[in-house]
Formats: C-alpha cells, sequence, structure tokens
C-alpha cells in the first residue's frame, strides 16, 4: 500500500515518546519539497488547538552570509555543504535537545529574497514536543556535519520526481531575482552537484518519501 501524506502525519505525532521532546529531521536534494513537507506537518499538528506542539526550525538558517563566502572565496559555491555553519546548526539541536522548561530557544531562519541568513527569527517555546528540522545534509558524514544525524530521532529523505524537483527549483530561483538563463546555469552548476551529494545519503534514511506522500507546494511556491 503507498504511504500517504496522513501516514507520515501519524508517524510524526507519534515520535515523542515519554513526556521527551522529539527532533524529526527532514533530508532531501535542493528543491526536493523539504520546506513543504516541514511546513504542511508542522501546521496540521498544531491544528485543534495545540498551536505550540511543533515547530519549525530549517537548517538553512545556517547558510554563511555573503560577505563571509566572499572573504573564503566560496560565493560561486552557495548551497555547497562548506559554505554553512555546520557546526553551529548541531549546536543548535543539541540545546533543543536539552531546552529547559523556563526558556524560549531562537533559532535563525533564511530570508529568500535578501539570501541572507535572518538571526534570532523563529522562536521555538518549551511546550513543543516536535521540532522539524530540515535541509540538505541531515545525513552527511563529513566534518561537523556527522555531528547533527545523532541528535535526530528520525530522519526522512524526499525523493519526488526528479525533472520536477529540477523545474521548481529553476521557478524558485527566477521567483527570487535571478533571469530565467542566468537560473537554469545555477542549478545546472550548483545545485545539481550539490543534489548528487545529497542523494548518496539517502541509505542512512528510516524513511524514504515518494512523490506520491509529499504535498504540493503553494501555487506561487
Amino acid at each position: 500500500m503507498a504511504l500517504t501524506f496522513d501516514d507520515l502525519l501519524r508517524r510524526a505525532r507519534a515520535l515523542p515518546r515519554d513526556g521527551r521532546r522529539a527532533i524529526l529531521g527532514i533530508a532531501g536534494s535542493p528543491g526536493a519539497g523539504k520546506s513543504t513537507l516541514a511546513e504542511r506537518l508542522v501546521r496540521e499538528l498544531n491544528g485543534a488547538g495545540r498551536q505550540e506542539w511543533a515547530a519549525h526550525v530549517p537548517m538553512d538558517g545556517f547558510h554563511l552570509a555573503d560577505a563571509e563566502l566572499v572573504r573564503l572565496g566560496r560565493r560561486d559555491r552557495k548551497g555547497a555543504p562548506d559554505t554553512f555553519d555546520a557546526a553551529g546548526y548541531a549546536a543548535l539541536l543539541g540545546r533543543l535537545r536539552e531546552q529547559r522548561d523556563d526558556e524560549t530557544v531562537y533559532a535563525p531562519a533564511f530570508e529568500r529574497v535578501l539570501e541572507q541568513p535572518v538571526a534570532g527569527a523563529l522562536p521555538v517555546p518549551p511546550a513543543a514536543r516536535l521540532v522539524v528540522t530540515e535541509g540538505n545534509y541531515l545525513l552527511c558524514g563529513e566534518g561537523a556535519w556527522a555531528r547533527v544525524r545523532p541528535l535526530l530521532d528520525e530522519v526522512w529523505f524526499c525523493a519526488p520526481d526528479e525533472d520536477e524537483r529540477v523545474r521548481r527549483l529553476v521557478a524558485r530561483h527566477v521567483r527570487f531575482g535571478k533571469p530565467y538563463d542566468e537560473a537554469v546555469a545555477w542549478v545546472r552548476r550548483s545545485d545539481e552537484r550539490n543534489a548528487a551529494l545529497v542523494a548518496a545519503t539517502h541509505p542512512s534514511a528510516d524513511l524514504v518519501v515518494p512523490a506520491s506522500a509529499l504535498p504540493e507546494p503553494p501555487a506561487d511556491g
């Protein structure tokens, strides 16, 4: 029987046990639908008067700022594993796992219009029983990325139709300011190189989510 979004919802809801917070990771290549899935899960889990039961903390808030990428000579590879603060991301996950009952933890967000991280933009209340985090490199075993997987209760890997993934990725770059030809070139040169790295990590996932279970992105997204 084919996996459905409702199956994913039930599985996510069951992750916190014995009063302990759980952290669910959603991995996948650029444009795979990770954010759409995470946002839909959190929205559904927080329905029916449970507004703070789940929280969404994307990995993308740990992009290095463009000024630092220029200093490091990595600006033209933005999105590659070494263009993130992987150690900082792992440290935040550790803090979320040990969060005290009297504190709110603030996570950074990524502003796509500016293409820059924004510090302290995402509050995670102590009442949250499930934190859903998503990003490309949750299953990467190199360098500081290797600290991430042990902090996650489960990791799901999004596996959409590849042609559709690339189409949506190009459309997203265009929507946030790149001319079409430049968007296509960036996807071919950078995003698809990163996608190959990410795809190789999928055997380490607890669950591979097929296209049939992935929610449709918003009409404008």
